[in-house]
């Protein structure tokens, strides 16, 4: 079982500094406001480690809103077009207007976004205010803690600048009442280059599971470098980690030979694990659980399946029909998986596009990544150690969101009450490590870098070494007497002949390899396609999921960002916070 780690113990903290003693002179009458603490407790090396714990707490939200957890479900799967907003229309149907990429700026989900980030980023800055006046920490610990507050603030700002653009930025030089007057037109790119830069240089390699090291500050720095087209320094960047990256605990970054075991909590900080939100239970709040995910379990209400809740994360039937391999093992490149012949059969196809009975369904017989049943759940195959993905009983609405389910970050079986906290109204807080970024990632990254330098052959080599892995048989899903579950055909690439060869193979691969993980949306972004790919993804999910999609339609050059909240420009005035194009 998972025990707490002291990045789960700032309650303790918190706890523990405010039963400080005060003095009996003229400052017992200055009464501080609620929640607040004094200089003199945080100015010590245990205050100081306190605050940065509770720093580290913010990367899984802070207000206990799903919408501001670390794997954006929401902004990063459903709006990339490889999920649909599942149950029904009349649940969290804030949501509705955000998927349809109709949302306005009054969505209280997008303000508590930006307030959930804005949250790490304060006790980011109150970590290196209070580290400036500490009165017993020595330089290598000052080093060290800089280090992760600063690379904690660059996440917390990058986060927020692939959302909404422009954005405010100050340092913890800055004083709490000069920030609501910080416009969001600063270099936003160059503090988190900074932040980046200076953990990378002050933290360790080996940091103690569960803490940023100076690796993770390098792969990141190369993700921010890749987002503003500096392809030669983000290749530089990861160069460096692929050559000599080892995990916060020591581990020579690799990618595990079990596909399936990324996901699993009794696997947790493994050596494809870049930068995680470590979770726990039993801690007396589910809070310090996954609770942003407590809603995405398939929707079934009985011990045959996990959570007894809420299906609110499908799969969407376009992500499955991605899978399609051709007879040579490799995907369909011309985006062909669409077209009738090589669509993914699906239960919900079956029953209400033909007329089926659900019991006559027989699984999709054609080759498929294997990837396909470590990431969507589909009737008739095993699902983890659960049973046979039941179909319609585990699917709310299949005309809202179609006949898939969730599969990855789901906690099985045998780890019910052990690696779950079923101590609220729901089973499903699990507590499997979120990778924010891993191993993968940053090879596939790394590829793009390389196809613009055009050394296709080394981007060739990174995107079979995540395809060989998956093609490993043994790891493979497989049914009760042992034989594989679908038809499952997988190869390596043989050559990329040209740049745009190369380029198709990258963005396919990443959308196979990181799907429901949170990155796509922004990945068609700032490749420039946002508006081609989900403008097409809504005309072909719309033809199943008419009532959730019809009508609906991605505007390019709006759309590509999130609108800047409307609480945030009347709190500071439109005078301080412009407006995103088209809002």
């Amino acid at each position: 079982m998972k025990t707490i780690t002291n990045l789960k113990k700032i309650p303790i903290y918190v706890a523990s500094l405010l039963m400080l003693g005060v003095s009996c002179s003229d400052e017992f009458l200055e009464v501080l406001p609620t929640g607040s603490l004094a200089d003199a407790q945080v100015g010590t090396k245990d205050g100081i480690e306190g605050l940065l714990i509770g720093t580290y707490s913010a990367l899984n939200g802070v207000f206990g809103n799903r919408f501001e957890g670390p794997n954006h479900w929401i902004t990063g799967s459903i709006m990339g077009g490889e999920a649909n907003k599942g149950t029904d229309a009349g649940d969290y149907s804030t949501i509705n207007p955000i998927q349809r990429y109709e949302t306005d700026p009054t969505s209280g989900d997008l303000n508590n976004l930006w307030r959930g980030r804005f949250e790490g980023v304060s006790r980011a800055n109150a970590v290196l205010k209070a580290l400036a006046n500490a009165t017993d920490v020595i330089p290598a610990d000052a080093a060290r803690i800089s280090g992760e507050a600063r690379m904690l603030r660059g996440h917390f700002y990058f986060d927020l600048k692939k959302h909404f653009g422009n954005i405010p930025v100050f340092d913890e030089t800055v004083e709490a009442i000069d920030i609501p007057s910080i416009p969001n037109n600063g270099d936003a790119w160059g503090q988190i280059e900074a932040d980046f830069q200076h953990a990378y240089d002050n933290l360790p390699a080996e940091n103690g599971a569960g803490r940023v090291n100076k690796w993770a500050a390098a792969a990141y720095m190369g993700k921010a470098k890749l987002y503003q087209k500096k392809f030669a320094e983000a290749k530089n960047w990861f160069d460096d980690v692929i050559a000599n990256g080892v995990t916060s605990n020591g581990l020579k970054y690799a990618l595990i030979d079990d596909y399936a075991q990324i996901y699993n909590a009794e696997n947790d900080n493994h050596a494809e694990s870049v930068m995680d939100v470590e979770s726990a239970n039993n801690t007396g709040s589910v809070q310090n659980a996954n609770a942003f995910d407590d809603l995405n379990y398939p929707y079934n209400r009985g011990p045959d399946g996990p959570g007894n809740c809420c299906g609110f994360f499908q799969p969407s039937i376009q992500l499955s029909n991605t899978f399609r391999t051709g007879a040579d093992g490799l995907p369909l490149l011309d985006g062909s998986y669409d077209d009738p012949d090589n669509e993914v059969d699906n239960i919900y196809r079956h029953v209400f596009t033909n007329g089926n009975d659900e019991e006559t369904f027989v699984e999709d017989p054609d080759p498929l990544d294997p990837r396909i049943d470590h990431s969507i759940g589909r009737k008739g195959i095993p699902y983890l150690d659960w049973i046979e993905h039941p179909g319609s009983a585990w699917i709310r609405s299949f005309p809202y969101a179609g006949p898939y389910s969730p599969k990855k970050y789901i906690y099985y079986k045998s780890q019910e009450n052990s690696f779950t906290d079923g101590s609220s109204w729901t089973r499903g807080y699990a507590i499997m490590n979120y990778t924010i970024i891993r191993y993968a990632d940053v090879l596939l990254m790394a590829a793009e870098a390389e196809i613009e330098a055009g050394t296709l052959d080394q981007a060739m080599m990174y995107v079979n070494m995540v395809r060989a892995r998956a093609a490993i048989p043994e790891h493979w899903v497989k049914n009760a007497d042992g034989t594989d579950a679908a038809n499952y055909v997988i190869s390596e690439y043989t050559s990329f002949p040209d740049a745009a060869t190369a380029t198709a193979a990258v963005r396919l691969e990443r959308k196979l390899e990181l799907s429901g993980e949170g990155h796509r949306f922004f990945d068609l972004v700032r490749w420039g396609i946002a508006a081609e790919e989900l403008n097409a993804y809504l005309s072909y999910e719309s033809q199943y999921l008419t009532t959730k999609f019809g009508g609906a339609s991605f505007t390019g050059g709006k759309n590509e960002l999130y609108p800047i909240p409307q609480t945030q420009i009347d709190i500071q005035g439109s005078d301080v916070l412009s407006q995103n194009t088209g809002y």
